[in-house]
């Protein structure tokens, strides 16, 4: 169940820093490449507001392409983040 608050919240915060429309994402949506408005400043942005609204603190050397590849792979990275902070 935290897995679907958290999609859906990723997808909130994706579309307000890219002033995107929600409908515009899912899971499955693939971020880099794909979306025109996913530059470098849009990924600084939304490491800002991931670090904001999901409590925790990123790495720089946890980041890689990877991780910002679809909207779930971004999300299953800030679960690991959160369930690392909690320990």
């Amino acid at each position: 169940m935290a897995y679907e608050v958290n999609i859906n919240k990723m997808i909130e915060l994706l579309s307000d820093t890219l002033s995107l429309s929600p409908d515009d994402l899912s899971a499955d949506t693939q971020l880099i490449g794909n979306l025109p408005e996913f530059d470098s400043m849009a990924i600084v942005s939304i490491l800002m507001q991931i670090e904001e609204n999901f409590g925790i603190e990123i790495p720089d050397d946890e980041l890689s392409g990877e991780v910002f590849e679809t909207v779930q792979s971004l999300t299953e990275f800030v679960e690991i983040q959160q369930a690392a902070t909690a320990i």
